[in-house]
């Protein structure tokens, strides 16, 4: 892979913490390297968040959680198959990434792009299918009554070795259901 495409694709990826939608660096300044696993070379230097940062991480997906959970399935739907199809428009671009940082093969990266990318749309569609039940009671005299609801922030740790993998499966099933996420992903992979 040409070192230069890779840099220009690099230097397009937010480097610091998103938080609440914005990009701001780590409350104590701290950064680290990511690695080309290939030739021990620097990525990029990214915000390390510190305790407060993710703290503030907490704040943003809690004030956010009530509203995201208030809006509509389809809306909630529509907005899970646009990142489908952003990044199967961004196929290359992301699978190149995933190697640079992770030296995964080009082939297998593009795989896990498009393997991500339909945990986006499947939860996409199963947005608007959340469904409850009402069921007799084993005793008879009562109905049971299932609801499903949005349950609050959702805290999503992934590995580096599916790092698009990984986090799509978490996020598209929470955001569907309605819940706020934070990601942690890995240091190797961020």
């Amino acid at each position: 892979m040409h070192s230069s495409v890779v840099a220009d694709i690099v230097a397009k990826v937010p480097t610091q913490l998103i938080i609440g939608g914005a990009q701001r660096p780590a409350s104590d300044g701290a950064t680290f390297d990511v690695l080309d696993p290939a030739t021990g070379g620097i990525l990029a230097a990214v915000a390390s968040g510190s305790v407060d940062d993710a703290l503030a991480c907490v704040d943003a997906a809690s004030a956010a959680a009530q509203a995201w959970a208030q809006t509509a399935p389809r809306k909630r739907s529509e907005i899970l198959q646009r990142t489908y199809q952003l990044m199967v428009d961004r196929v290359d671009e992301l699978a190149l990434l995933i190697t640079a940082e992770n030296g995964k093969a080009l082939a297998d990266a593009r795989g896990e792009v498009l393997y991500s990318a339909e945990f986006f749309r499947w939860y996409a569609e199963e947005a608007v299918r959340i469904r409850g039940d009402i069921q007799t009671a084993p005793g008879g005299a009562n109905k049971i009554i299932v609801i499903h609801q949005p349950v609050g922030v959702a805290l999503l740790v992934t590995p580096w070795n599916f790092p698009a993998a990984m986090a799509a499966r978490k996020i598209g099933p929470a955001l569907a259901a309605g819940c706020t996420t934070i990601l942690k992903p890995a240091s190797e992979t961020p």
